[in-house]
C-alpha cells in the first residue's frame, strides 16, 4: 500500500510542476480597441466595410503559440442606418433612418498565418483571422409610420469573422488593424422583424436574411509574462 501512496503523490507532485511551468510559459496582451461601426441589414447602406459611426472597446490574448490565441474582448458602439444613403432606389423612395447601441463580449481564437514569436527581437509582422462567440445588447426596435420604438434590449447571439494584420512595433507594444463582420441571429437591430408576434404587421424587408454588423479599427496592446517553452533565445 505504501508504494502506490508514494506513487500517487509523485504524479501529483510532477502534475504541480507541470501545471506551473504551463501557467509561467504563457505570455499576454491587454490592450485597446479603437475605430468604427457599420450596418448591414434592411435600412440604409449594404457595403460591407464603410464605418459611420463609433466603436471602442478593450481586449484581451492569451498566447499559447506563436500561431495560436485565445482571444477575448468588449466593444461598444453606436450603430445606424439611413435609407438615404443607399444605391437601392427603393430604399432612398421608403427614407427610414435608425440608431442603436452594440455592447459586445467576445471569446475566441485568433490564428497567425506567420509566426508571431513576442520575444523575438526586432519587427515582425503577421495577418490573422479570428472568430468565436459573440454575445450583445442592443435595443429590439419596430418602426410604425417610419416612427422607430424600443421593444425591450435584450441579449443576442452572433458569429464574429475578423481579418487583420499585426505587427510588434517595440518591446512591450504590438498594433494591429483588423475589420471583423459579425453575423447575428436576429432581425431587430433595424427594426425589421419585431419579436412580438402582436407587432408582425410592422415587419418589412428580407424576413428571411439575418442583420450584420462590423467593427473596424485598430489595437494597440501592451504583452508581458514569462518568456514561453517554445521561443528559443534571439
Amino acid at each position: 500500500m505504501q508504494p502506490v501512496i508514494k506513487m500517487k503523490n509523485f504524479f501529483y507532485i510532477i502534475t504541480l510542476l507541470l501545471s506551473y511551468n504551463i501557467v509561467q510559459s504563457q505570455i499576454h496582451e491587454l490592450g485597446v480597441f479603437a475605430g468604427g461601426s457599420n450596418f448591414i441589414g434592411d435600412v440604409g447602406k449594404t457595403t460591407y466595410i464603410s464605418p459611420n459611426e463609433p466603436a471602442f472597446g478593450i481586449l484581451y490574448k492569451w498566447n499559447k503559440s506563436p500561431r495560436f490565441s485565445w482571444r477575448a474582448s468588449i466593444i461598444h458602439a453606436k450603430i445606424s442606418g439611413n435609407d438615404l444613403d443607399s444605391e437601392v432606389e427603393g430604399r432612398k423612395e421608403r427614407g427610414l433612418q435608425f440608431k442603436n447601441t452594440i455592447t459586445e463580449f467576445s471569446a475566441g481564437f485568433e490564428f497567425d498565418f506567420f509566426d508571431f514569436d513576442l520575444h523575438q527581437t526586432g519587427f515582425i509582422a503577421t495577418p490573422y483571422i479570428s472568430s468565436g462567440l459573440s454575445y450583445f445588447l442592443s435595443d429590439n426596435l419596430y418602426v410604425v409610420n417610419k416612427k422607430y420604438f424600443n421593444e425591450d434590449n435584450k441579449g443576442k447571439l452572433a458569429i464574429p469573422m475578423i481579418v487583420g494584420v499585426k505587427m510588434k512595433i517595440s518591446d512591450s507594444f504590438v498594433l494591429g488593424i483588423e475589420s471583423g463582420a459579425r453575423y447575428t441571429f436576429t432581425d431587430d437591430i433595424d427594426g425589421s422583424l419585431p419579436k412580438n408576434n402582436t407587432l408582425k404587421q410592422y415587419a418589412f424587408g428580407n424576413i428571411n436574411s439575418k442583420d450584420w454588423y462590423v467593427f473596424t479599427g485598430a489595437t494597440l496592446t501592451y504583452t508581458f509574462g514569462q518568456k514561453p517553452c517554445f521561443c528559443s533565445d534571439k
